[in-house]
C-alpha cells in the first residue's frame, strides 16, 4: 500500500534548486579534467563513487530498502537510470558541446518525468505544471539554438553533434527514470535517503564495474583524482541528498521541472569561469528558463496556501 507524501513546503523546492545549482558546477569542472580524459569514464567514475558515498551515508535505511522484496522493481529501474545518465551526459557535451548537450538533457527531463506518469499512473500532467515547464522549454529552445555553434568546436566535430543530442535525450530519459523511480519508492514507504541511496549503490555498482573495462586512462593523475572526488562528492552525493529530500513531497515532473534551473547555472558558470560567451538568445533563454521555475514555485506556494486555509 502506498503513503502518500508529505504535504509541501518551501524547504522541498529549495533543496532541489540547490542540488540544481550544485549540478550546474559539474560542467565547467569536468572541462578543467586532464586532457585526454575519456567523457564517459568521467560518467562513471562520478556516479560510481558517488553512489558508494551516497550509500554509505544512509546504509541502515539502503539496507532496509534493499531488504524489501516489494521494492526490487523500482530499484532496478531507478539503478537503470543512473547508469543510462552519466553513461550519455557526458559524452553528449563531448559531441554537441556543453550547452547543446546540458540544456537538451536537463530540458527533456521533465517531458520524460511526466510522460511516466501519464502512462503508469494515468495521471496526466497539472495545467500549471504544463504552463511552468512550456515556459522553461521555450529557454531551454533559445539555450540550444545559442549553443549550436559550440558544436562545430566540440573536440568531434559538428558530424557527430546530432548523436550527441540523441545521447543527450537518453541522459534525459535516464534523468527522469531514477527521479520517477526515487518518488515511487518513497511515496511506498522508503525514507529520501534510503529510496535514493538505494538506487545509487546499485547503479554505481554498476557504473564501476563498467569502468573497470573502460579505464580511466588520466583521471589517475592527481589532478584527475580531484575532479572526481569533487564531482563525486559535492554535485553527485550532495546534491542527490537535497534532491531526495525535495521528493518527499514534490512529484518527480515538478522537481525535474525546478531542476531546470541547472543549465542557468551551467551558463552562468561557462560564462565567468571558462569564458564562453552566449548570444543575445541565449541569455534570453536564461531570462525564460528563471522565469519558468518561478512561476511553478508561485504556482505551488498558491496551491499550498489554498490548502492551510
Amino acid at each position: 500500500m502506498s503513503i502518500p507524501v508529505q504535504p509541501s513546503r518551501p524547504a522541498h523546492a529549495v533543496a532541489v534548486l540547490l542540488a540544481a545549482v550544485l549540478w550546474g558546477t559539474t560542467g565547467t569542472v569536468a572541462h578543467f579534467a586532464p586532457p585526454g580524459s575519456s567523457p564517459l569514464a568521467i560518467g562513471l567514475a562520478t556516479f560510481g563513487i558517488g553512489g558508494l558515498v551516497l550509500a554509505a551515508i544512509s546504509a541502515r535505511r539502503v539496507a532496509a530498502v534493499l531488504r524489501q522484496r516489494a521494492h526490487l522493481g523500482w530499484v532496478l529501474a531507478g539503478a537503470a537510470g543512473v547508469v543510462l545518465y552519466p553513461a550519455c551526459y557526458y559524452p553528449a557535451m563531448a559531441l554537441s558541446g556543453v550547452a547543446v548537450g546540458n540544456v537538451v538533457a536537463l530540458g527533456s527531463g521533465p517531458i520524460f518525468a511526466a510522460l511516466l506518469e501519464w502512462i503508469v499512473d494515468r495521471r496526466r500532467p497539472q495545467l500549471r505544471w504544463a504552463i511552468a515547464t512550456a515556459v522553461a522549454a521555450i529557454g531551454i529552445a533559445l539555450l540550444a539554438v545559442d549553443g549550436r555553434s559550440a558544436a562545430s568546436d566540440a573536440p568531434a566535430g559538428a558530424s557527430l553533434a546530432p548523436v550527441g543530442i540523441a545521447l543527450a535525450l537518453a541522459a534525459g530519459f535516464g534523468y527522469a527514470l531514477y527521479a520517477y523511480a526515487g518518488a515511487k519508492l518513497i511515496g511506498r514507504g522508503a525514507t529520501s535517503t534510503g529510496a535514493m541511496g538505494s538506487l545509487f549503490l546499485v547503479g554505481g555498482v554498476a557504473s564501476l564495474t563498467w569502468l573497470a573495462f573502460v579505464g580511466i586512462g588520466p583521471l589517475a593523475s592527481p589532478a584527475g583524482v580531484g575532479t572526481i572526488a569533487y564531482l563525486g562528492l559535492i554535485p553527485m552525493a550532495l546534491a542527490y541528498l537535497l534532491f531526495g529530500f525535495g521528493l518527499r513531497s514534490l512529484r518527480s515532473s515538478t522537481a525535474t521541472t525546478i531542476a531546470l534551473l541547472e543549465p542557468v547555472v551551467a551558463t552562468l558558470l561557462a560564462v565567468a569561469v571558462v569564458g564562453e560567451r552566449p548570444g543575445p538568445t541565449g541569455w534570453a533563454g536564461l531570462l525564460v528558463v528563471a522565469t519558468g521555475v518561478a512561476l511553478l514555485s508561485a504556482f505551488r506556494s498558491r496551491a499550498a496556501g489554498v490548502r492551510s486555509r
